[in-house]
């Protein structure tokens, strides 16, 4: 069931999302009729079932999505509980972690920089952060486990902070030596970027800049620069130069206590049983209550944010870097972030609980994953999508070849456990998608 067939703006469409957030008994905001834009309204309503199954199997405890063709919303869902605990409903306007949907967002606050001249892609990142100008590199460890290392051959560049080729660690995990020193240092906990990249400055490369792709603290270096460079904290500089002027009312580093019971509640399947339990940790470090403000405001995966919000977000990508009269960056800023820079043969992860080969079809680009071949790579979605995803499962693409952009908003450590809710969000999209000429 629709409200009406009118015509208007994504922004205003959203606006009237977010107005109608606490009215869930009432159907969705879907600001078209599927068959104008090309979709196929029994084939919206599959996926729309799929979805909503996956919560009905106790898999998640809340769910919304909402996919959007030509700046018209073509369907608009909310499923399950935003709390277990309060039995609080998922709603549009919920507040959810989207932990490394925040990175293309510190991309962005980056390149608003790059254009203003005050960086380069080839500067080395030691111009911005001289503490690391004595980095070493992985080589091996001896035969007691000390880690053994070699001179870096040269400093990384900007570039490849932006493109995870800079080779340093993250510690979301603890196979690989260099991120279980990022796990003992307490990286991830510091009190504040200088502190993070105190300790960082003591803990070698994987690899030597450029020469291959590792998922890392890289981004939160990134916020590090902003920084450094507008003498601004960073959800400063991303509140008045991207939020603001992109009316992202509800994104931010914390809610503040007058919107924490916007917040949704998180969680992680048991091990034995998969029931959902709220988490102490992610990654063996401690869960911030995203109310106060953080002691470190991170780059790679602090910010909150909400289904309109982030489709805001989006709609300017596909917009070329404007929306509603508010230009964030010029077009060939975007179409840089959406070109491959990494050499083949490396790992990408992609939603946040998935991983996938780099090859001639899949890339990374400046904060982004992209699609270069779709068909190549088994996707049906459009040549040049971007896309990536958060801890808590949720995810995002942007395909301008298409005009579509799509968003998914959950709160489960690991994603659905089950399918890789963003990739099957795909497949569903475009197999309803039966008029791409429209």
């Amino acid at each position: 069931m629709m409200f009406g067939l009118k015509r208007v703006s994504v922004a205003a469409a959203i606006s009237a999302m977010v107005m109608a957030g606490s009215a869930l008994a009432a159907p969705p905001v879907v600001n078209t009729t599927p068959a104008s834009v090309g979709f196929d309204a029994a084939r919206i309503r599959k996926m729309d079932a799929t979805l909503a199954k996956v919560v009905a199997d106790g898999r998640v405890a809340g769910m919304s999505t909402m996919l959007v063709r030509h700046g018209k919303v073509v369907d608009v869902q909310t499923f399950g509980k935003q709390s277990l605990a309060t039995g609080q409903p998922m709603d549009r306007d919920t507040i959810v972690r989207i932990y490394s949907m925040t990175k293309p967002i510190t991309g962005v606050a980056m390149m608003i920089l790059y254009e203003e001249g005050k960086w380069r892609l080839e500067d080395p990142v030691t111009k911005f952060i001289p503490e690391f100008k004595n980095l070493r590199v992985y080589s091996g460890v001896d035969d007691k486990g000390n880690v053994l290392t070699v001179p870096m051959t040269r400093p990384p560049t900007m570039r490849e902070i932006m493109s995870h080729t800079a080779g340093f660690g993250y510690g979301l995990q603890d196979k690989h030596p260099v991120d279980k020193l990022f796990r003992e240092r307490k990286v991830l906990e510091a009190h504040g970027l200088q502190e993070m990249i105190n300790r960082i400055a003591d803990i070698p490369l994987k690899f030597q800049p450029g020469t291959d792709w590792s998922y890392s603290v890289s981004v939160d270096v990134q916020g590090y620069i902003v920084e450094k460079i507008t003498g601004q904290k960073l959800g400063d500089f991303m509140a008045e130069r991207i939020f603001k002027p992109l009316k992202m009312t509800d994104t931010a580093f914390y809610t503040g206590k007058e919107k924490a019971a916007r917040l949704a509640a998180l969680y992680v399947g048991e091990k034995d049983t998969g029931k959902l339990v709220e988490p102490t940790d992610i990654f063996s470090t401690p869960i911030p209550n995203y109310i106060d403000p953080p002691a470190a405001e991170s780059g790679g995966g602090g910010l909150v944010s909400t289904l309109g919000d982030y489709g805001r977000f989006c709609q300017m990508l596909l917009n070329k870097g404007d929306l509603d009269g508010a230009r964030i960056l010029a077009p060939q800023t975007i179409a840089l972030m959406g070109t491959n820079v990494v050499p083949q043969a490396a790992l990408v992860n992609s939603n946040g609980t998935a991983a996938s080969r780099f090859n001639d079809a899949v890339g990374f680009g400046l904060d982004f994953m992209v699609m270069s071949d779709p068909l190549k790579a088994g996707s049906l979605e459009g040549k040049g999508t971007i896309s990536w995803g958060g801890a808590a499962g949720t995810w995002f693409w942007v395909d301008p070849t298409n005009d579509v952009y799509f968003v998914g908003m959950i709160q489960r450590l690991g994603g659905s456990g089950g399918d890789d809710l963003g990739l099957m969000a795909r497949t569903l999209t475009y197999q309803a998608l039966v008029h791409p000429e429209k």
